[in-house]
């Protein structure tokens, strides 16, 4: 359902945006584990450790789509404000005629190169092989990914996140259905599980499709509409490629923080893995807050609704903190029972070292409530630069502490070097908010657009 943040309740708007999205990723963080408990238990540790391997490089075709996907959002929900249906439509269709081309180069450039790729990330020969095969097949599914993703976009764009979350929800549990029964029941191997998961892409591109040519005329294209409009896609891909860039910022400073951690010991590596796990769940809502209010600012930015902008703000910012005094006093409590889910009863040095640990971050996730709100705004405010600029400065500050630290403080000194690339974040965030407040409050007076009647 098209939804107009321009007019109504504003924490209202935050909220009903931001818990389909909130529950989506969590199932989607749970999908994933398990799906990883399945390829181990019933394929065996060789495929497991062959689609992890994949991952990353999944993850950096993932970035390149969500990022393309995210700009061409950002200017949806701008027009969509503006009431420029039209505008909406051209840009639409501008993402979507882009989005065929690019997922061939990424299918045959993928597929090209999947071994050299595998091989720079030091794969083992005695898994190259299937981690290959499985890759090749995941590639294939890239249009899907590709497609559903700037779907859910467009409907995310103009108020409704729920649908997707819906579609996402089904094919997920097809997928892990279809695991179950050909996996664990038939006993296929890899092949199955890279088959499965595009399966599941591909029927979810399907079905945001068919929903909106059925329920969102104003997405619907005819054969006609399908034009790439040369400055659309000029926008889409400054802003695409500056996020994209931005996303990629933090894997690779996973990466570096796993160099650090790992000369410390198998238990420590064990306490590290389990608590960034438990990372993971804490952060995804502040995330989905986030890109509440990117879709917040976006609408009342194309519709000039300066005033409206800064209370959504400061109503976003209020729901991060909020959630941060539920999941500091969640992780407080049960820190030792969640370390206890990864472990054996035997292995009391790892739930001590993440229990250490959490109990110091739950009061450091503040940070990243704060710092993913300001990211929301700059977003919905297309100040992408500024995006990446925050995280460069956040991923860059936290790795260097952590080399520093981690020596002398154990897995503790993740958590303090994590607080101090927050920190330094937005120590210069907020002083850019400010300052584009008075920048943007006096270009939206000079330039604010005509509604559509």
């Amino acid at each position: 359902m098209v939804k107009n943040m321009t007019e109504g309740s504003i924490p209202r708007h935050l909220i009903t945006y931001a818990v389909p999205l909130i529950l989506g990723n969590l199932f989607q963080l749970t999908y994933n584990a398990v799906d990883s408990i399945i390829v181990g238990r019933f394929i065996g540790k060789e495929a497991l450790a062959a689609v992890g391997t994949a991952s990353p490089v999944m993850n950096i075709i993932i970035l390149g789509i969500s990022g393309i996907c995210i700009g061409a959002s950002v200017l949806m929900s701008n027009f969509f404000g503006a009431g420029q249906e039209e505008k909406v439509k051209q840009e639409m269709a501008t993402t979507a005629v882009f989005g065929v081309y690019f997922s061939i180069v990424i299918v045959v450039l993928g597929i090209g190169l999947t071994k050299p790729l595998l091989r720079a990330l030091y794969v083992p020969e005695a898994i190259l092989g299937i981690a290959s095969l499985y890759l090749k097949i995941i590639f294939l599914g890239a249009p899907f990914t590709f497609f559903y993703n700037a779907i859910a976009s467009a409907l995310k764009s103009v108020g409704d996140s729920k649908t997707p979350l819906k579609f996402l929800a089904f094919c997920s549990v097809l997928n892990g259905a279809l695991d179950v029964i050909f996996i664990g029941g038939f006993h296929f191997g890899i092949i199955c599980s890279a088959v499965t998961t595009v399966i599941a892409e591909a029927l979810s591109a399907a079905l945001c499709i068919i929903y909106v040519y059925r329920r969102i005329p104003l997405l619907q294209l005819k054969p006609q509409e399908f034009k790439v409009d040369r400055e659309l896609l000029k926008q889409t891909l400054q802003y695409g490629s500056v996020t994209a860039l931005q996303q990629s910022c933090q894997p690779v400073g996973k990466l570096l923080i796993q160099g650090a951690v790992n000369p410390m010991g198998v238990d420590v590596m064990a306490a590290f893995n389990a608590v960034n796990k438990i990372d993971a769940y804490a952060f995804t809502p502040e995330q989905s807050i986030s890109h509440a209010m990117t879709t917040f600012v976006a609408q009342n930015c194309g519709a000039g609704k300066e005033e409206r902008i800064r209370k959504g703000f400061r109503a976003g910012m209020a729901l991060e903190f909020c959630y941060w005094v539920m999941i500091c006093t969640a992780v407080l409590l049960l820190r030792e029972p969640l370390m206890r889910l990864f472990v054996t009863g035997e292995a009391a040095d790892i739930v001590a070292l993440g229990s250490g640990y959490l109990g110091i971050m739950a009061f450091f996730y503040v940070f990243p409530g704060f710092t993913n709100g300001m990211q929301g705004y700059f977003r919905g405010r297309k100040h992408m630069k500024m995006t990446l600029l925050g995280t460069f400065i956040q991923t860059s500050l936290r790795v260097i502490f952590v080399y520093i630290l981690v020596p002398k403080m154990g897995l503790k000194g993740v958590a303090f070097a994590c607080a101090i690339g927050w920190t330094m974040m937005l120590a210069v965030e907020i002083p850019c908010y400010f300052h584009s407040l008075k920048a943007d409050s006096g270009t939206a007076v000079r330039q604010r657009p005509d509604r559509a009647q």
